[in-house]
């Protein structure tokens, strides 16, 4: 298991690194909203063929709940992806802290209410983090079960990730994933730290929802 935890630790770090990067050192005066969604759908590109071969590329504890869901991963595997994501996005959000001039005040962290980019309410974050969860759990296991084009798993999974961040950076910086809200909200700290829950517990459930999917049969194939 070493090496898959190493692979997740990296990985977790790089799309942290490169996507919340993008928005904190590059920004909306520069790269725009559209660079920063293709900077965390890029990081997932590079990532699923850098990595995949080892650990399959969760970098998401979502993901790996929902490959656990589906009967693809055992409990205790899904525990050591977990540990190794959080602790990989805390180290991405930390060279983040290191090289930006503002250091850990603004890490890319999500939020709602005013602490969403376009001032979405709770209600409004809660319903795109699930939703979109869901969907992108979807492409994954539809892309990587069988008879899923698995050489194009990585285009297929980062670019749903680019349009995810394209609709909903405004609502709520988009998490879709615990452990890339997890690092900048721990050193932010204050509100970030005091709205992590949400993006625990809905991306957690829209994994969920997109894993009983497949482990209920409703999307497989037909014979």
């Amino acid at each position: 298991m070493t090496g898959k935890f190493t692979a997740e630790l990296i990985g977790t770090m790089v799309l942290v690194f490169f996507g919340c990067g993008a928005a904190v050192l590059g920004g909306f005066d520069h790269v725009g909203q559209l660079g920063i969604a293709f900077a965390f759908g890029l990081a997932i590109v590079a990532m699923a063929y850098g990595i995949g071969p080892v650990s399959g590329c969760h970098v998401n504890p979502a993901v790996s709940l929902a490959v656990f869901l589906a009967g693809r991963m055992s409990a205790k595997e899904m525990g050591v992806y977990w540990v190794a994501q959080f602790i990989g996005a805390v180290i991405g959000a930390v060279l983040i802290g290191l090289i930006a001039q503002t250091g850990f005040a603004s890490l890319g962290q999500n939020g709602y209410d005013a602490a969403s980019p376009g001032g979405y309410g709770l209600a409004a974050g809660a319903v795109f983090e699930v939703v979109a969860t869901a969907i992108f759990v979807i492409v994954i296991l539809g892309v990587t079960g069988a008879g899923g084009q698995a050489p194009f798993a990585g285009l297929a999974i980062g670019l749903t990730l680019t349009v995810i961040h394209i609709v909903g950076i405004q609502v709520t910086g988009v998490s879709v994933n615990p452990a890339r809200s997890f690092g900048p909200a721990v050193l932010v700290g204050g509100e970030a730290l005091s709205q992590l829950w949400l993006f625990i517990v809905a991306p957690l459930i829209g994994a969920a929802l997109g894993a009983l999917l497949f482990r209920s049969r409703l999307l497989e194939a037909e014979q």
